[in-house]
């Protein structure tokens, strides 16, 4: 009984590699949990697209991922003096968004982050000048600019980077390869155009992971299950129940990460409208989980426990029974699964 992860594996690899053709040069991205799917599975996916480089969070992910994957890894948190030594083979890149972090990796593979208006790091236009001697110790294998998701400003993100491109070339400093992010196909277009000399790479996670919603889905199977009449009180905190109905244990609990949600940007009146009235019923203990049942979501009865939920099902909705399977809108990036099953 178990949280499982069902993957359509022929159209998962599908939309890989139709995001592969769009996407020339295409660099994957797997970091964090591997975006629910764990780093040896995209290790494996990536050595099946033929990648030449896997895109990975932090030193860490490198130093565990190195044996998944026999390419170059390219690590995306810039290097900062002073951070703690991991031993990595020759075949790591580091990002570096400072003058500073480029003297301190003599001799070795960089990739030179530039600021976007992303404002979180990178080499800022004043920086420039100091680069020629600062990249003279290092194998520069191109720069990286990443870009923000939204421009609620109505900025292009192709003139940003050619912004960039510019002020690199007038710098003249090597501009062979730019690692880009959140771009669009003919945006990448645009910019190979414009730029024939520059070998422009996308670095890709969730479009290529996570782009086909269809292609995967979370199912938590029923463990146990109660009658309750209205007034029984049940659980940690012995709450009554509201009205008559069942107790549902489901696998699927705060270590697989059932409960926890990362904060979302609202816009709109109907959203942030929706967002304060589920803050609302929380107050009250009323909390939407994620497992879905008789074609609606399912209220939990208490908090989720550390590896299943208890849902309350009213008497009006079928009976489930142990075995059965509940479907869960479940966030990949903060899910970790018991089982994963290819079919």
């Amino acid at each position: 009984m178990a949280l499982t992860l069902y993957v359509d594996t022929a159209r998962w690899r599908a939309h890989h590699k139709h995001v592969q053709e769009q996407f020339p040069g295409l660099v994957p991205v797997c970091k964090g949990n591997g975006y629910g799917f764990g780093h040896e599975r995209l290790a494996e996916e990536a050595t099946r697209l033929g990648a030449d480089l896997l895109a990975v969070g932090t030193t860490y992910e490198a130093a565990r991922i190195k044996d998944f994957f026999g390419g170059d890894l390219l690590v995306l948190t810039p290097y900062r003096r002073g951070e703690e030594p991991v031993p990595l083979p020759d075949r790591v890149v580091r990002s570096v968004s400072s003058v500073d972090g480029v003297y301190g990796l003599v001799g070795a593979r960089v990739v030179i982050e530039v600021m976007s208006s992303m404002k979180r790091h990178g080499i800022s236009e004043q920086d420039l000048p100091q680069l020629h001697q600062a990249i003279e110790n290092v194998r520069l294998e191109g720069f990286a600019i990443h870009l923000p998701l939204d421009r609620t400003d109505g900025s292009d993100a192709v003139e940003e980077v050619i912004g960039w491109m510019d002020r690199l070339r007038a710098a003249r400093l090597p501009l062979h390869t730019m690692f880009v992010s959140h771009l669009k196909a003919d945006d990448l277009a645009r910019l190979q155009q414009q730029f024939p000399q520059t070998r422009f790479r996308a670095r890709i996670g969730t479009r290529l992971w996570l782009g086909d919603h269809e292609a995967t889905e979370y199912r938590g199977a029923v463990l146990d299950v109660t009658r309750v009449a209205k007034g029984d009180r049940f659980g940690y905190r012995q709450q009554k129940a509201a009205s008559d109905g069942y107790l549902v244990v489901v696998a699927g609990g705060t270590s697989h990460g059932v409960g926890l949600e990362a904060p979302k940007a609202l816009h709109g009146v109907m959203p942030r409208a929706k967002g304060v009235a589920r803050a609302g019923l929380a107050t009250v203990n009323r909390n939407l989980s994620p497992f879905v049942w008789g074609g609606k979501q399912r209220w939990f009865a208490e908090p989720p426990h550390m590896q299943v939920s208890i849902l309350f099902v009213p008497s009006d909705a079928p009976e489930p029974q142990v075995g059965d399977e509940l479907v869960a809108h479940l966030r990949h990036t903060t899910t970790q699964f018991d089982r994963l099953v290819d079919r």
